[in-house]
């Protein structure tokens, strides 16, 4: 998938859906926020007519609720936790397998994060399947904001500098094979070719273009009244500082 993608964007471009979007498993993101202490957690099943069964969602609450108080070490400390529901029992292990066989469908706890740094905590929930928990310094209000613009448009990182490398090798890589791609287009219509300087600059301002796109500071946030603060700007302007967030999406 993530070479189709690749493939994708050197023939089409910006017009290239990316396939990292697209979801690819059904479940839900829940979360639990008490002070400074909060988790979030996302639980997978089958099909998305279990997403909205009363039985599932509690086990999911349930379990966030767990990992907030608890701080399980990983997914099989969580589910030795105690835990009863519906009968089923006496650890949250055992409530899972136990609705498996009473709704007949496969659910498995995916992944979580646990904040309790002693930083404030903002939390969104974009339905049930995109959650968002923002640890912060500030103003309140600005930090729901935040939380529901990293649900609207996804950043990877909270700057440019912290993006992953292995992300801008890609997006290097990808910029670098469209350049060959035109670069030879043109040559087979008898049109002049770019200089390997003018190319060079090209690609890294392709790549600087996609940090701004994929960095939190630097998108343009998605209440501005002008269309250009941007996140940074609107953050000095309420004396809020954010200090990390996760981001949750089902199947990714």
């Amino acid at each position: 998938m993530d070479k189709a993608e690749e493939l994708l964007r050197v023939k089409l471009g910006s017009k290239a859906s990316k396939a990292s979007d697209r979801i690819t498993a059904e479940g839900v993101v829940m979360c639990s926020v008490s002070g400074t202490t909060g988790a979030m957690l996302e639980v997978n099943c089958e099909t998305d007519f279990v997403t909205k069964n009363d039985s599932f969602l509690a086990l999911s609450q349930a379990a966030v609720d767990l990992v907030a108080k608890n701080n399980p070490a990983d997914i099989a400390a969580l589910g030795a936790l105690a835990y009863e529901q519906e009968g089923f029992g006496p650890t949250l292990e055992d409530v899972r397998k136990g609705l498996i066989g009473k709704i007949g469908e496969n659910m498995s706890f995916r992944r979580f994060k646990r904040n309790a740094g002693g930083s404030k905590l903002a939390n969104y929930l974009h339905g049930t399947r995109i959650g968002v928990l923002v640890e912060y310094e500030g103003d309140d209000t600005a930090a729901k904001d935040v939380a529901m613009h990293i649900a609207a448009m996804k950043p990877v990182s909270l700057s440019s500098a912290e993006v992953p490398a292995e992300l801008v090798a890609k997006e290097r890589s990808v910029a670098a094979a469209k350049a060959a791609e035109d670069a030879a287009t043109a040559k087979a219509a008898g049109k002049p070719v770019q200089s390997d300087e003018i190319v060079a600059k090209r690609i890294e301002g392709g790549v600087q273009k996609f940090l701004k796109e994929v960095s939190l500071y630097d998108q343009v946030f998605v209440k501005a009244a002008d269309g250009k603060q941007t996140v940074a700007a609107m953050l000095k302007d309420k004396a809020t500082t954010i200090k990390g967030f996760t981001l949750y999406v089902v199947g990714e």
